[in-house]
């Protein structure tokens, strides 16, 4: 899984806006961002249970068109009918109570197994870890740079933001905000810069000041924009001559509230990408928060972090268990 504690301690003066309350839990904010999608889902799910004693095949249709409305997608859906249906062939499922347990451990199995499967790229000693942040305008590439630095200073980690978003003034005003409030330095040139020119000059300044992470923004861009692709893939070269196996993280920046749109969108552009991961964002803006469940099962890549909300703290470390259980008590 991706690098996310350990390292050395946290060297910058300024602490990052309003770090959460120990008392907060990750369990009671994830219930809280999926609340719009529970109360969807777990409405329809308990309808169903409630008349169920003995799960048989009109008991699994019903539960088919419950989880396509959560937006699971055909794929995951089917996946997650087939299991329950060998279950049944091979045991009977006893009532709606067992039919809830065997579908949360399905739903946790399919989010599980990227992450399981993740291969970690570990910078050298004395590197950073380079992370891009890549992903089409509008999915909140920048808010997530700015909001990952802070998670990353609550972990006693120094950090480095990049603005190589430098088609857009406004990505790097905005950045420039984020980092100020996160509390850490960020390294920008002008307006319709060269975008490797200034990720030389942040991979360089992190290593002279020996930076646990350098978070990079990139531009917003479409797998189908030649140009801005082949830009990402000097980008790339640029990094891994400076550091051998970087960018060590390439995290697919998504909006939850597009759906099946946006994994459609994904699917394609993480070929293009070498997307390691994703940030899903606006999990709580979307009574359709199964496409976290079709993000692992379809483009089998790992859930790392939900935004679930507009304030520096509202990036939360994805946790499968969490989410299955806020999703579905």
């Amino acid at each position: 899984m991706m690098k996310l504690f350990g390292g050395r301690k946290d060297t910058q003066n300024s602490a990052p806006d309003s770090v959460p309350e120990a008392s907060s839990s990750l369990f009671s904010r994830m219930k809280q961002a999926v609340a719009r999608t529970r109360e969807s889902l777990s409405t329809q799910i308990e309808s169903l249970v409630a008349l169920t004693r003995t799960v048989d095949e009109f008991t699994l249709e019903s539960l088919e068109s419950v989880l396509l409305t959560s937006d699971l997608g055909v794929q995951t859906t089917t996946a997650i009918l087939e299991a329950l249906r060998d279950r049944a062939r091979r045991q009977a499922i006893e009532g709606g109570d067992e039919l809830r347990a065997l579908l949360k451990a399905q739903i946790r199995a399919i989010l599980e197994a990227p992450i399981a499967n993740k291969t970690n790229s570990l910078p050298p000693t004395g590197g950073p870890n380079v992370i891009f942040l890549v992903g089409v305008n509008g999915t909140g590439k920048t808010t997530s740079a700015g909001k990952l630095a802070a998670w990353y200073r609550a972990q006693e980690r120094t950090v480095l933001l990049c603005a190589a978003d430098t088609f857009r003034a406004a990505a790097i005003e905005q950045l420039e905000i984020w980092a100020a409030r996160s509390g850490v330095e960020m390294i920008k040139t002008r307006h319709g810069g060269d975008p490797a020119a200034v990720l030389y000059d942040a991979v360089s300044a992190a290593k002279a000041r020996q930076i646990d992470e350098l978070i990079v923004d990139t531009a917003g861009r479409l797998h189908t924009k030649t140009g801005l692709m082949d830009e990402l893939e000097k980008m790339r070269r640029t990094a891994a001559k400076l550091i051998p196996g970087a960018p060590h993280e390439v995290l697919l920046v998504m909006d939850a509230t597009t759906g099946q749109n946006g994994l459609n969108q994904a699917r394609q552009f993480t070929q293009s990408a070498g997307v390691t991961g994703i940030i899903l964002t606006k999990l709580d803006g979307t009574a359709k928060g199964g496409i976290a469940v079709a993000i692992a099962q379809e483009l089998n890549l790992p859930v790392l972090f939900a935004g679930v909300g507009e304030q520096m703290t509202d990036l939360l470390e994805f946790s499968p268990e969490a989410f299955v259980d806020s999703l579905l008590g």
